[in-house]
């Protein structure tokens, strides 16, 4: 099985790749990996996705269906959502870390090593301390990539636009007054860059909601960037946060380490639930989790399930209803008004 998670890494992300997993039936628990409709690894050799190869290569769409008379769970994967944050200031601090809370590999630059200190402290996934143009020049943008310029001056901004701008990338955001937003830009474009994608940049940068402290303008930015990124409605994924926990790479946690883990990914969604089919969360020995499925009494009912499989050393896989709706759930702080469909797999190491 491992196997498999590891080919998810090596699949070209331009491609159309999907993940199936048999979540109802004989064969539960076997996975296939399909990219551009044609299957490139099962978790099971000659197993239920090989008898119907036909099939599980024509699933063409996220959500459940039929694959060999079992009921699947079919997901797209796409790039882990990246935020490139470019400067450490005082408004960059809870960008950072509302980054971090909302799930993207946040990437800082920052030329002052006093201030790449504090990217660090805020958790940052990676800090390059160095020019801002060498920094921007080791990342590689795409489709899944968000780039939010909060340097401290114009000229700074001038050059990471600079560079920016001929990267492809999900999002571009500028601090700063329209004056100056407007300086850098006809700079950028009397330097050569396409006026037509300079007129796509937000800037000035976040939602309209009247923010002044560094902590509102940062609420401001995350909600703009939620915004355009689920208005493109791009699929989830495994993060490489969560993969690195599921094959045992996860530094400094002994419990990663620990041959039995159990993976929780919601397949199906009803009413208000905080989170989306495909989401994915993994329960670690000693209760901790990489990643959340919406937290709160749903979440812990999720890990106290997960936890108990893990005890009684039960493998097989199972799908765990949890019903936020009516008075027991009110009672229980369950409060959504949702209903969630969690699929729970054993991930054992070797």
């Amino acid at each position: 099985m491992l196997e498999l998670y590891r080919k998810i890494e090596e699949l070209d992300p331009d491609s159309r790749n999907m993940l199936i997993t048999v979540v109802e039936g004989s064969s539960i628990g076997e996975k296939a990996l399909i990219s551009d409709h044609r299957l490139v690894c099962s978790s099971v050799s000659g197993g239920h996705f090989a008898r119907f190869q036909d099939e599980a290569e024509a699933v063409d769409a996220s959500g459940m269906s039929v694959v060999g008379g079992c009921r699947v769970f079919s997901e797209f994967l796409c790039r882990e959502k990246r935020l490139v944050v470019c400067g450490a200031g005082h408004v960059s601090i809870p960008v950072i870390r509302m980054g971090r809370m909302l799930g993207f590999h946040v990437i800082v630059l920052e030329d002052r090593p006093e201030f790449a200190d504090h990217a660090s402290d805020a958790e940052a996934s990676e800090v390059f301390c160095e020019a801002f143009e060498d920094g921007l020049d080791r990342i590689e943008g795409d489709e899944d990539t968000y780039f939010v310029i909060v340097t401290r001056g114009h000229r700074y901004d001038q050059v990471c636009l600079e560079r920016i701008v001929r990267k492809k990338n999900a999002y571009i955001g500028m601090i700063g007054s329209r004056k100056r937003s407007a300086m850098v830009k006809e700079l950028v474009i009397a330097g050569g860059a396409d006026p037509e994608k300079i007129a796509g940049i937000h800037s000035p940068i976040g939602l309209d909601i009247g923010a002044e402290t560094p902590e509102e303008i940062a609420v401001s930015i995350m909600a703009e960037i939620i915004k355009v990124k689920n208005q493109r409605r791009r699929c989830k994924g495994y993060p490489s946060e969560l993969l690195d926990a599921v094959l045992g790479r996860t530094s400094g946690n002994s419990s990663c380490e620990d041959p039995q883990k159990i993976l929780a990914t919601i397949i199906s969604r009803k009413g208000s639930a905080p989170r989306t089919a495909g989401t994915k969360m993994l329960i670690l020995p000693d209760g901790s989790c990489v990643g959340t499925v919406g937290g709160g009494c749903a979440e812990a009912e999720i890990v106290k399930k997960a936890l108990r499989m893990m005890r009684s050393q039960e493998s097989a896989p199972q799908i765990y209803h949890v019903d936020m709706t009516g008075r027991d759930a009110g009672d229980e702080g369950m409060v959504c008004g949702g209903v969630i469909d969690v699929f729970l797999e054993a991930v054992v190491e070797g």
